[in-house]
Parts: structure tokens; C-alpha cells; sequence
């Protein structure tokens, strides 16, 4: 793997494109391969011989059709091309074949004008708009993936049957049809378990292994909560784009870790019934000429006004907000009021509860950061980075400060407070209906940030209530427990 890395860090740092296709040459790579997100945060890619790696690939880019990828263009204007970026190469080994691959950004086909609504382009954007901004001229993003890794894996879905089947070693409800080590993880008891019940900490190595080679800066790793298979990897603070650029080549990395360890990965939210849901968790700091921007050790828990502030913007926008950071109707299965996460508009220090938390264990003024906790990985990283940062920007430029908006700060377990007792504070919504609703009536802020495009709000509506109304018409399996015998 080492071999993969330095081969990586010399074309990201070659001095020319032609330089890169000699490299390319010389250590027989076989095919450059372009990947690029649609407006869900789903990858694409186009592969071509190695032979293509040059200023001729990075200058012209390679033509596609936008009108196939959703939230793209539309049949009648469908031309795009992909412009890769060369400092995002890294190489791989697929079967017997060394590929090296480059994220790309959509363009148009005539002018070579970014796309807008290409995810990245508008993570880039954000970084912009907040250099430009005078609050601050970088932002620093460590997302925590979090997801689990089944043994076995089952569904489906048609007009006459629905159903899923999950199975893992780790669990007690698995049905094995040879006697199994015993080593089981009760439910709901996975928090940092050790082997010999922790079965997943090889492939955890692995993965972790391979993020390491493609160049992403591992914090730690280890099982979480969820008995059946959760674990996490934490990720390295790093600016905005790299980040996002961080969540999907790692998403990518575990899944095809995972099916080569006859495992399969999923970055569901809500998987079981009764087991903790994965969330994607991102903690952010910003900086201005290299100093912290969060920091303030006469503040509330070490934060500056400015921080607060930020915090501001986030909780005021954060129903309108998770309909981006929680996009799909399974997201609001783990977020239910009384269970592991968080669904009050609130910030506490050290509170896993709240929506906002402030780690007490960062005590260095370089280190201070909030944590945004409700967001999964059904998200698109480089949208809703890009969200929370247009959110906390409307905060600072207002000066929204969340103590005098009700949002804080909570120092109780709001998972243990009665319903009567949750009623006064602010909530995040209940379902995907419910924030799109949000999005609708509060998303101006988006655009108004001059990082989103006015077309953004109704193109992503568009494409989340046919998955609303997809979901909503079809029986779901509980119903015959409740129904059927009516």
C-alpha cells in the first residue's frame, strides 16, 4: 500500500499534465478513471486507458450525459463534460489492473463553465463565499462514519411482497446452521467492545489501511454501540472540499473493503429495529490568517461570540437543514424523540443529547469546535457541508445569538425528559415531509448565501418527494402485524 500512496502524492504533485501521463506510463497504470457525485451524493464514473492521462484529458475534459444523472440536466440540453481535477489522483489495484482515479466536476459542454448544481462545485463555492466573507477564511470539517457490517444481506420490494433480512456473527438473533464461537454482543451493548466479540476490528484495520494509502488522515476507529456489526472510523480535521472529497472516497473504501471480506457495508441510518442508527457527524472549527475563530476562554465552554453566533444560524435554519443533512424517509427512523439522536434545535457542552455539542476534550484554542450530531450519511457530504456553512454564516452575519432564541444551552439528557418537558424546546423535524416542508418556507437562506443557486431548492424538493411519495404509498410490513386481520 505504501507503494499506492507514493505513487498517489507524485501525480498529485506533478508539474505538468504531461508529467502525469509519464508517471501514469512509467508505472504501468492501466486506466484512469473519472468519479463524480450526482445531486443525491451518489458517485459516477467513466473509465478510459491510461494512454488518455494528459493536458489533452484535463484541459477538454471527457463528454457525458448530464440528463441521465439525477439532478443534473435535462434530455434536451443533456451535454456535459468532466473536467478531473489532478490533485485528487489516487491509484489503486482493481483485480490485476492499476488504476488511477480523479474526482471530476461537471462543466458545460460548449463554454466549459461549471455546472452549479455539481455537488463539489458547490462545496468549492462555500469556501468562496466564507474567504470572502470577513468572518473567517477557512473552514475545518472531521466527519465521523459511522455504519455497520452485515454477514448476510436480503430485500426487496414488489407489488406482492417487501421484506430485508440482515444477518451478522456478532449478533444473538442470527440464525446459523452450524454452531457458532459463542463471542456475542448483547444488544445494544457495542460501545468499544474487544475481541474476541468484536469481530470486525481486521477489517476495520484494513479499511483504515487503504484511507491511509488514498491519503485520508484517520483520527481512530472502533466498534460502536450497535451490537450486529457498528462500527466508526473518525476522520482528521480538514478544509471543506477535502473533507467531503474524504466522506465519499472513505464510504467507498469500506464498501469495497467490506465485499472483499465476504462482508457488505451500509451507511443506512436505520437498519434494525432496536440497535442504534449510524449517523455522520461533522465536527467544524473556522480559522482566519491561520487563528481560531471558535475560541474564547471567558465564553461559554471556551466559545467566542462569533462561534455562538454560528451556532445560531445553524439552530435557527435547522429544520430547513435537515432536509439536506437527513435526505431520506430512513433518516427519521433514528431520529425519534427519546432515543440516541438528538432531535432538539439545542447546543450543550459535552451533551450527546443536544444538537450542538461542544467537546470538552478539546482544550488547545487551535482544537475548539461544534459538533453537528443529527446528520447521516444519506446525505451528499459536499451539500450539506456546504449547508452548515451557508447556516452559520447567516448567523454571524445577523448575530444570532442562541441563547436568546431558546436553543440553549441544555445541560440535561433531553433523551430522559418526559414529553411534557420536551414540549418547550425547540425540534427538529419528524419525517422528510416535515423538512422539505422546512426547506420550502426557510430555505432562502441557501441562496441569499451566494453559495447555493436559486434553482437548488426546487430541483432537490423535486427529487426527495418522489421518494416521500414513494415510501408513502407502499404497505409497509408492521402494517400486517396491526391490519390484516381488521
Amino acid at each position: 500500500m505504501q507503494y499506492l500512496r507514493e505513487l498517489s502524492l507524485r501525480l498529485r504533485e506533478a508539474a505538468s499534465y504531461d508529467e502525469a501521463g509519464t508517471i501514469c506510463s512509467e508505472a504501468g497504470v492501466d486506466y484512469v478513471d473519472l468519479r463524480f457525485a450526482d445531486l443525491p451524493g451518489r458517485w459516477h464514473h467513466v473509465t478510459l486507458p491510461a494512454a488518455r492521462v494528459g493536458a489533452k484529458l484535463f484541459e477538454d475534459g471527457v463528454g457525458f450525459d448530464g440528463s441521465s444523472v439525477p439532478g443534473y440536466l435535462t434530455v434536451e440540453k443533456g451535454d456535459m463534460v468532466l473536467l478531473a481535477d489532478p490533485a485528487t489522483a489516487i491509484v489503486e489495484e482493481s483485480g490485476p489492473y492499476l488504476v488511477v482515479s480523479y474526482l471530476a466536476s461537471a462543466a458545460e459542454a460548449d463554454t466549459r463553465e461549471l455546472f452549479p448544481l455539481d455537488p463539489r462545485v458547490l462545496a468549492k463555492k462555500a469556501e468562496e463565499i466564507l474567504a470572502a466573507s470577513g468572518h473567517a477564511d477557512t473552514a475545518l470539517l472531521g466527519p465521523e462514519l459511522e455504519f455497520y457490517l452485515f454477514t448476510t444481506v436480503d430485500y426487496g420490494s414488489s407489488c406482492g411482497s417487501a421484506f430485508y433480512s440482515l444477518g451478522s456473527d456478532e449478533a444473538g438473533w442470527t440464525d446459523a446452521d452450524e454452531p457458532t464461537t459463542g463471542h456475542r454482543i448483547l444488544p445494544g451493548r457495542g460501545y468499544h467492545a474487544m475481541p474476541p466479540c468484536d469481530r470486525t476490528f481486521q477489517v476495520r484495520n484494513e479499511i483504515v489501511a487503504r484511507m491511509a494509502a488514498a491519503g485520508i488522515p484517520v483520527k481512530y476507529h472502533h466498534h460502536e454501540n450497535g451490537a450486529p456489526g457498528q462500527v466508526e472510523i473518525e476522520l482528521l480535521s480538514r478544509p471543506l472540499v477535502e473533507a467531503a472529497d474524504d466522506c465519499m472516497i472513505g464510504k467507498y473504501i469500506a464498501k469495497m473493503t467490506a465485499i472483499e471480506w465476504g462482508l457488505s457495508a451500509t451507511f443506512m441510518p436505520k437498519p434494525l429495529l432496536g440497535e442504534s442508527g449510524s449517523g455522520l457527524h461533522f465536527h467544524m472549527r473556522l480559522e482566519k490568517a491561520g487563528r481560531p475563530v471558535f475560541h474564547d476562554e471567558r465564553g461559554y465552554a471556551g466559545l467566542s461570540e462569533a462561534a455562538l453566533h454560528f451556532i445560531g444560524g445553524i439552530l435557527e435554519h435547522g429544520a430547513a437543514l435537515t432536509a439536506v443533512t437527513n435526505p431520506s424517509t430512513n433518516s427519521y427512523r433514528r431520529l425519534r424523540p427519546g432515543f440516541e439522536a438528538p432531535t432538539n434545535r439545542v447546543f450543550s457542552a459535552a451533551n450527546r443529547s443536544a444538537a450542538i455539542r461542544i467537546p470538552k476534550y478539546t482544550t488547545e484554542p487551535s482544537a475548539k469546535t461544534v459538533e453537528y450530531r443529527p446528520s447521516d450519511a444519506t446525505c451528499n457530504p459536499y451539500l450539506a457541508a456546504a449547508a452548515l456553512i451557508a447556516a452559520g454564516l447567516d448567523g454571524m452575519e445577523r448575530g444570532i445569538d442562541p441563547r436568546e432564541r431558546g436553543f440553549g444551552p441544555l445541560e440535561k439528557n433531553i433523551h430522559r425528559l418526559s414529553d411534557k418537558e420536551r414540549r418547550g424546546i425547540p425540534a427538529l423535524p419528524l419525517t422528510l415531509h416535515e423538512a422539505l416542508e422546512a426547506l420550502a418556507d426557510d430555505g432562502g437562506f441557501l441562496a441569499s448565501s451566494g453559495i447555493f443557486p436559486e434553482t437548488f431548492v426546487p430541483v432537490w424538493t423535486g427529487l426527495k418527494w418522489e421518494e416521500v411519495d414513494a415510501i408513502r404509498s407502499a404497505p409497509h410490513p408492521g402494517e400486517f402485524d396491526l391490519s390484516f386481520d381488521c
